[in-house]
């Protein structure tokens, strides 16, 4: 088509040329790059669309910009925008789409401003975030402004039609900035205010769980979090709350206290149950016999969960009759099934106190039938203290046989002077106390106490021989015969003045002595190795001298020993048998 010719004005003068000038200013005004125009399709040639847009030229548009270019049709009006007004064929560049698309951003920006809330669909993800369509207007939504909580997996969210709040409008770049968490923050303020107005203790809510910690677990309570507590989740014994709720479950709880000031709430779910404490001691009473499983052990003692929510403890005096059990540990396992007797029941402190070693009969109860006073028994000896040994008659069941009871003749200070650990042994029942769980026993009760034949035996003056069987420092013990020991006190040694009786005298020697002294009372025989070549005169007055000496009852060897000083301190030539100097 021909270029239209340039129209010509003629000067002129008066009111005709200036409303004609008007007219052209204004038109020069409408026809700039930007400006959007009516146009009217005046033909379509291959990839172009010729257009009428009242001005000077025709104007020119992409076919690409149609969808279907044969849809388009001569006399079709469409908005442009003006592109390039001179381009070199003298022809006006124009565009439908960027009239179209600024035609809808106007429109928007008449719709929305900053702050507002309004629709648009997810059509995909870029960095950064995702792209959003507002009414034919890519926008832009951070990935951080998804959603309250962070989003790992976008994908569920494409293609969806979502609401959102307009956050900034970027002129330049014809751009919008969107926050869907805002708008989620926001409603869940809102709800978390119209609850904490509304909310109250007992009520039953329903939740959601948003995160478990290993103290508990933090409902969503549509906009306000409560934390469940892990002792009020369930009625037994929970090690660790994913035991018992799980991330996005839904649950109906109970409100046990609020918190206005700190917005707060604590929540409850075994309180939606019954207390399988009300009335426990109806369904066990003292002394009736259950099954149980082990759920937890202590140092003290095992808890035993005898039903869902209801657990006892069997302290270890409670395992056995007869062992001494150092640790719960050393007899059960937890997952362990016992059976246990109720010993008492405390239901207001929840307590229960159970026993193991009550399902068997106690074997202290016949003890006496078993091992009366004066019958023998045999046993291992088991353990030593500083004043016994401990012989075990049979499993669980000790005797002790206190060191006074081990020997009629020596005094024993520590029971392994006559005995050993693991050794077998006869002993004699002195005691039995089921009571207090006490069995006296007597060793040397097992034969006659040489004792009541000493005045057959011995006599004052008698020649003996004998083995050295303890030094002490101020004398030495001397073993006769049947294990009756006599002293030889340090003076009595030599006739030569003695420093240390070590160095006169050895452990296991043989010696031979006289017997200046014997006190049947007391147990104790007077020995003189010294007075082995006395005559009887002498002897008889060396015994006269000590039994002028009182030893009081009780006194041990040592008294014999004092006595012994006081009878023959006297000088150094002073001799057996010599009358002392007055």
């Amino acid at each position: 088509m021909a270029k239209r010719k340039p129209v010509t004005f003629t000067a002129k003068t008066g009111g005709d040329y200036d409303l004609m000038a008007a007219s052209l200013a204004t038109s020069d005004d409408q026809f700039k790059a930007g400006k959007i125009v009516k146009g009217t399709v005046l033909a379509v040639r291959g990839n172009e669309i010729l257009v009428d847009i009242g001005y000077k030229a025709e104007g020119i548009i992409s076919a690409s910009e149609f969808k279907d270019v044969g849809e388009v049709k001569v006399g079709d009006q469409y908005d442009v925008l003006l592109v390039d007004m001179e381009r070199p064929d003298g022809m006006v560049e124009l565009s439908k789409a960027k009239a179209d698309e600024k035609l809808r951003w106007e429109a928007l920006l008449q719709k929305y401003t900053e702050g507002c809330t309004l629709n648009g669909v997810v059509t995909g993800r870029v960095r950064g975030g995702l792209i959003v369509n507002v009414d034919g207007i890519e926008a832009f939504l951070p990935g951080s402004q998804l959603d309250v909580d962070p989003v790992h997996d976008v994908e569920p969210f494409i293609n969806q039609t979502l609401e959102f709040k307009l956050i900034k409008i970027s002129h330049e770049r014809r751009n919008l900035i969107l926050s869907r968490r805002e708008l989620l923050e926001d409603r869940m303020a809102d709800q978390k205010r119209d609850l904490l107005a509304s909310i109250q203790i007992g009520q039953h809510r329903t939740g959601r769980v948003k995160n478990i910690t290993d103290f508990g677990a933090f409902i969503d309570l549509s906009g306000l979090d409560g934390l469940l507590h892990i002792t009020d989740m369930s009625w037994g014994r929970v090690k660790h709350p994913s035991e018992v709720v799980k991330v996005g479950q839904e649950l109906e709880v109970v409100i046990l206290d609020v918190d206005l000031n700190r917005e707060r709430v604590s929540l409850g779910l075994k309180q939606i149950q019954q207390n399988p404490w009300d009335g426990v001691e109806g369904r066990y009473p003292v002394g009736s016999r259950i099954r149980g499983k082990v759920v937890n052990l202590v140092p003290y003692g095992a808890f035993v969960e005898i039903e869902p929510g209801i657990e006892g403890l069997v302290h270890v005096s409670e395992f056995s009759w007869t062992k001494r059990i150092a640790r719960a540990s050393d007899i059960l396992s937890v997952g362990d099934e016992v059976d246990v007797v109720v010993l008492s029941i405390n239901s207001i402190e929840q307590k229960i106190a159970l026993g193991i070693r009550q399902t068997e009969a106690n074997p202290w109860d016949t003890v006496q039938d078993r091992y009366p006073v004066g019958s023998r028994v045999k046993g291992k000896v088991r353990n030593f203290t500083s004043y016994g040994a401990f012989l075990e008659i049979e499993d669980g069941i000790d005797g002790m046989i206190h060191v006074s009871d081990m020997s009629w003749t020596r005094k024993i200070n520590h029971p392994s002077e006559m005995i050993q650990k693991g050794q077998e042994i006869e002993a004699v029942v002195l005691e039995v106390d089921p009571a207090n769980q006490r069995i006296s026993l007597g060793l040397k009760q097992g034969s006659e106490d040489p004792w009541h034949s000493i005045a057959s035996r011995y006599s004052i003056g008698q020649l003996v021989k004998g083995k050295v069987s303890k030094i002490a420092s101020f004398g030495a013990f001397i073993e006769l015969a049947d294990g009756v020991d006599g002293l030889v006190h340090i003076s009595q040694i030599s006739k030569d003045r003695v420093e240390k009786v070590k160095d006169a005298l050895k452990i296991g020697q043989e010696v031979e002595a006289r017997i200046v002294r014997i006190d049947r009372d007391e147990r104790r025989i007077g020995l003189s190795i010294r007075a082995v070549d006395m005559d009887e005169s002498e002897i008889e007055a060396l015994s006269k001298e000590l039994s002028q000496v009182e030893l009081k009852p009780g006194e041990n060897l040592v008294g014999l020993a004092a006595a012994f000083d006081d009878a023959f301190a006297q000088s150094e030539e002073w001799q057996p048998g010599e009358k002392k100097s007055e």
